[in-house]
């Protein structure tokens, strides 16, 4: 709980730091209000909750893990489980900061604000806004690069202009075909707790052990290493942003019934996706050694069956998850435009031309970078390395730290001291590291 003297009714307690943007909410948080809120909220099952947790975690990383372990060698596998056990106590230290004053405390910027005001949400929201428009951009190299595989000939003539042709041509198909998604603004809570992509990460998996037994790949290509020091940081950078789902860990914390058994559905969450994700890295490693693509279905016989699965699937997460990755950017950018919503002057939501207009024009500028800069590993390794190092390491201990106060226990003391050490170097090295090998291919 928060420490001090209330100024406030007893059923309110003034945050650490005094903040007036929470305090206005003192009228939509007292008891009567927050009772007439309860049936909307908490009423998330145990097992509901970690489908929605494991959904949150399963993402494109999966793909590149096997680039990851071919940049650090094997021992780099030892990363990849330190970076779950990190990731997990740090999404603890959220929920904690959320237990403070869950009436207030709801989101990430929220947490953010709690512990250094009106400067510490809009430093939250820009590493949450900043990592999904980075990682929108990664949905158009991907499929557009997978797509390229599947069709290696395709082009489009644009008559004086020249030619569209290979992973451009799909680059740009593919924006074409989720703008009109982003252009709906109520999306709906079952976007997000969708099951299906727990399944299709599961169904990736299993395709590419299909492809290495029984499609004549094999466990024995040559080129592993046991460490390769110098790629130790772009596989730190993938590793983290495998598990970049600290922005959803409140909103699951809401949703829950039992909110005191969230740790543990947390650790079920990440023990699972930490062996679908070292599992899939052992596959493509075993099975491409140093010869592993950036992404991995990019490595598989494409006339295969097994291949054309995972390929198919691989590209169905992220056509159906970029709208809702580009939502809230576009959110924070229409309130800011017509200063409507939660955070503007004005009620109800932007008029709907502006609306497709910021929409298309978030969806052309992914498009233009994606074309740009058309390299999945480095970029998605650049997002981790900075962003969502930032965002699951450094932002949840200094915000936890301030809300709570130096730790007094000496073993939770050091462990947030030495996540607070691992995260800066992190960001340092690894952040040098893509930035290098991104401007090495642009020139």
């Amino acid at each position: 709980m928060a420490v001090g003297k209330s100024i406030c009714p007893p059923e309110y307690v003034v945050p650490v730091g005094y903040h007036e943007p929470l305090l206005e909410r003192y009228e939509t948080t007292r008891p009567e209000k927050k009772e007439a809120a309860a049936d909307d909220e908490g009423n998330a099952s145990f097992v509901q909750t970690c489908l929605n947790g494991l959904n949150a975690l399963s993402g494109v990383g999966l793909l590149s893990v096997p680039y990851a372990l071919s940049e650090g060698g094997w021992l780099s596998l030892a990363l990849l489980a330190a970076v779950a056990a990190i990731c997990w106590y740090t999404g603890v230290l959220l929920q904690r900061c959320m237990a403070a004053d869950p009436a207030v405390i709801r989101t990430y910027p929220d947490i953010g604000e709690r512990a250094f005001g009106r400067g510490g949400r809009l430093l939250v929201s820009a590493f949450m806004y900043a990592e999904l428009y980075l990682v929108a951009i990664g949905f158009l190299i991907l499929d557009g690069d997978n797509l390229d595989k599947l069709f290696p000939d395709a082009s489009v003539s644009l008559g004086p202009a020249g030619t569209l042709a290979g992973r451009p041509l799909f680059v740009v198909l593919v924006a074409v075909a989720v703008a009109p998604t982003t252009w709906l603004r109520g999306l709906g809570v079952l976007s997000y707790v969708s099951a299906t992509g727990v399944f299709a990460s599961l169904l990736i998996v299993l395709s590419l052990l299909w492809a290495a037994a029984f499609d004549g790949v094999g466990f024995s290509a040559p080129g592993t290493v046991a460490m390769r020091p110098a790629g130790i940081p772009t596989a730190l950078g993938l590793y983290t942003f495998c598990y970049c789902g600290h922005a959803v860990f409140p909103t699951l914390y809401t949703s829950m019934k039992e909110k005191s058994r969230f740790p543990k559905m947390l650790a079920i969450c990440f023990v699972l996706c930490t062996l679908n994700y070292g599992s899939m890295a052992v596959l493509g490693y075993l099975m491409y050694g140093g010869g592993v693509e950036s992404q991995v279905t990019l490595n598989l016989p494409a006339a295969r069956v097994s291949s054309k699965v995972a390929i198919f699937t691989t590209l169905i997460n992220p056509l159906s998850k970029y709208a809702l990755v580009v939502t809230p950017i576009a959110t924070a950018v229409e309130e800011r435009i017509c200063g409507c919503g939660a955070t503007g002057g004005s009620s109800g939501p932007p008029p709907q031309a502006v609306s497709v207009a910021v929409r298309t024009v978030l969806v052309v500028s992914t498009v233009a970078v994606a074309l740009a800069v058309p390299f999945f590993a480095y970029l998605m390794a650049l997002v981790g390395s900075l962003l969502s190092v930032g965002a699951c390491m450094l932002l949840p201990c200094a915000c936890y730290v301030r809300v709570f106060g130096p730790p007094r226990r000496a073993v939770e003391a050091a462990a947030i001291l030495a996540i607070l050490a691992m995260g800066s170097l992190v960001v340092v090295t690894g952040t040098y590291s893509s930035v290098v090998q991104i401007t090495n291919e642009l020139f």
